[in-house]
């Protein structure tokens, strides 16, 4: 922390320090200049590059603060992009524009290829056409403290993941590209964070989305404990701030002349303020820091003592089971935790710190000091037969499994009378809260969406096909798949998961998963195998697509099952009717219409003619053709006709969440399984 308080003295000094810079030179802060392949004075792509950023300061400030275009034609033509930072006012922008062009071939001397970030605005200039695509690289990051705010991490998370969620979502639907907005912070009454996402407006949607996760990702980590950070880069810019940011939209294309420079004689005075203030809040930062840490290993201390005494006090929940114990301690990968290690990560459990609450325990946050990881971890119910149960499948089964798309399993305890798993966190939580709560925020755009849909897909795959077994997961539904900071699916939650050698089919008999989920044979002959897990991912995908839950309401009281709903818009030859209306039709029309036909085809209800998790997976990434259906839904021959069946279903009303703890709740009606 007090490295982090010094960082932000030396930039501020550097930015008041460049303030009082009285020449046409604006210099970058980090910028990347290519080195091989320069270019020479006199040569034609040096002649091209001048007349280019000679043009641009005007012919940004004639389209609204951004331009992209190019100088020349040929092996020598010059490509150039520019724009204003949003939360930087007139004045500030036409500074930047008019000057950092004039000066960048002098810090980047010979250099084809140059990405450079300032205060107020970006440039870019390279050789080869600038592409439409996210530039992930961050020129720098800077936090911002709020004297006299109130900082605590659960009252910057409870801000800031929803603030983040917003931004993402509600900036690839602008067409200029600048979102702002704001959700309540609670560490100091009723006050507000405030956000602010942009985009080079070459992006389309789903580039610009996926720029802003990836660094909401960062910013999370380099500052999960401040009142205010951003990231500046090439190609985005994000911002938070717990305090109003002061936005400046692009304005109607006028020209208007530079701003005069600053006078020299108040920068002396602007340096020595702004530098004495800086040392201040050093000191004062510097002595909190000390005083709070003290604090805390005093409590640290108190909760490992008490944590002693539990484990002295109980036994393992194994004791009478050794050869499973041998087993967890042969595994690779996740490690073996003690309890007090847990309990002073998790304030010793402290209710602040719960997520959430779900059938068989809690889950809560908890930070690793040793391994500098926030992570989540799930306290199973003691007396729950069920949670052991699921506690030791996870351990054997998930502990074993890697995978970009898998909520990863740090460790695992079950001492000191407790059964405790430790997940990496998962801090947008779990899909359902993001498909039907409001509390979320913005609501997931479609390109989202089928980045969802792609990431549960080679989940699957890897599960089904390309692990040394086949491992049947047997409870697939949104609340079990996971997001990461960036929006990334990661399938979690395999307390019910079993193994299957390849070629083989399941011998499970015991029924389980949700209803609604569940493919409709296993509920007659109770055994699960792959070709259920396929049914369920097809629920999911027209649960994705139309923002629906699994049973649809249709007149009055009466609800049908989501495969038979959007079954029956298909057989009307208009299966685009049935996708999520709130997207007001900002989706990929293509896209929809394979993840819904793919999810019907997942669906069939004769298993024989549903596809394996690769044939499905190959049709979402548009790699082979759409599958042909009938237009009528089929009628299983292992059951009587849908008008006949009746069950009573249990319908999931929130999430749980291996990952991030989410809460799982149920409610009781009977309905038609496929009226």
């Amino acid at each position: 922390m007090a490295s982090c308080l010094l960082l932000l003295a030396a930039l501020a000094i550097f930015f008041v320090a460049a303030a009082g810079q009285n020449n046409s030179i604006m210099e970058p802060f980090n910028p990347s200049c290519s080195s091989t392949d320069n270019y020479t004075d006199g040569s034609q792509y040096k002649k091209n590059l001048d007349q280019l950023l000679a043009a641009l300061p005007a012919a940004a400030a004639d389209n609204g603060w951004f331009y992209k275009g190019s100088a020349g034609a040929g092996p020598d033509e010059a490509f150039g992009l520019i724009m204003c930072f949003a939360d930087r006012n007139a004045t500030q922008c036409l500074d930047c524009l008019s000057r950092a062009p004039a000066g960048i071939t002098t810090v980047c001397a010979g250099s084809r290829n140059v990405s450079a970030a300032y205060d107020a605005c970006v440039l870019r200039y390279s050789a080869a056409p600038i592409p439409a695509t996210a530039d992930l690289n961050a020129a720098f990051a800077v936090h911002e403290t709020i004297v006299g705010v109130p900082v605590t991490s659960e009252a910057v998370r409870d801000a800031w993941v929803p603030l983040m969620s917003k931004l993402s979502g509600g900036v690839a639907n602008t067409p200029l590209r600048i979102f702002n907005s704001s959700t309540p912070y609670s560490g100091a009454g009723s006050q507000e964070m405030y956000g602010l996402a942009q985009c080079t407006r070459d992006l389309n949607g789903s580039e610009c989305s996926n720029c802003i996760s990836g660094y909401a990702t960062r910013l999370g980590e380099l500052f999960p404990n401040n009142t205010g950070g951003s990231i500046k880069g090439y190609s985005c810019y994000l911002r938070y701030l717990v305090a109003p940011i002061d936005i400046t939209l692009p304005p109607p294309p006028t020209p208007t002349s530079s701003p005069p420079a600053p006078k020299a004689s108040k920068t002396g005075i602007v340096i020595g303020v702004s530098v004495g203030a800086v040392s201040v809040l050093i000191i004062i930062g510097v002595f909190s820091i000390w005083l709070l840490r003290r604090r805390r290993k005093r409590r640290q201390a108190r909760i490992l003592e008490e944590a002693r005494e539990q484990e002295l006090g109980e036994g393992g929940f194994f004791d009478e089971q050794p050869e499973l114990e041998d087993e967890f301690e042969r595994g690779t990968g996740p490690k073996r935790f003690r309890y007090g290690e847990l309990a002073v990560a998790t304030g010793n459990f402290s209710d602040t710190q719960k997520l959430g609450e779900g059938g068989f325990g809690s889950v809560y946050r908890g930070f690793l000091e040793d391994m500098d990881l926030h992570v989540a971890i799930k306290r199973v119910s003691k007396g729950s037969k069920q949670g052991r149960k699921e506690y030791a499948s996870e351990v054997r089964i998930i502990s074993r499994l890697r995978h970009r798309n898998l909520v990863q399993l740090i460790g695992w305890c079950h001492g000191g009378g407790e059964l405790l798993l430790v997940y990496e966190l998962m801090p947008n939580g779990s899909l359902d809260h993001h498909l039907y709560s409001s509390s979320h925020g913005g609501l997931l755009p479609w390109p989202v969406r089928h980045e969802i849909v792609l990431g549960l897909g080679s989940a699957l795959l890897y599960l089904h096909e390309e692990w040394e077994q086949c491992v049947v997961h047997r409870d697939i539904k949104p609340s079990n798949v996971m997001l990461d900071a960036s929006f990334h699916a990661k399938l979690g939650d395999f307390g019910l998961a079993r193994l299957v050698d390849h070629g083989r089919g399941s011998h499970t008999t015991v029924l389980a998963g949700t209803m609604g989920y569940m493919d409709p044979e296993c509920m007659v002959t109770g055994r699960a195998n792959a070709e259920s897990d396929v049914y369920s991912f097809g629920v999911v995908l027209l649960e994705i697509a139309c923002g629906r839950r699994p049973l649809v309401p249709r007149h009055g009281e009466d609800v049908i099952h989501i495969v038979q709903w959007v079954w029956e818009w298909y057989g009307r030859g208009a299966i685009l009717d049935a996708a999520d209306a709130r997207l007001n039709g900002e989706l990929d029309a293509r896209e929809v219409e394979t993840v819904m036909l793919v999810g019907l085809w997942c669906a069939h209800p004769d298993r024989s003619l549903r596809p394996s998790i690769r044939q499905a997976v190959n049709v979402l990434r548009l790699e082979a053709p759409l599958p042909s259906l009938p237009a009528r839904m089929p009628v299983a021959t292992y059951m009587p006709p849908p008008d006949a069946l009746y069950y009573t279903s249990s319908v999931t009303t929130g999430g749980s969440s291996t990952g991030t703890g989410t809460t799982r709740s149920s409610t009781t009606e009977t309905s038609t399984l496929l009226k």
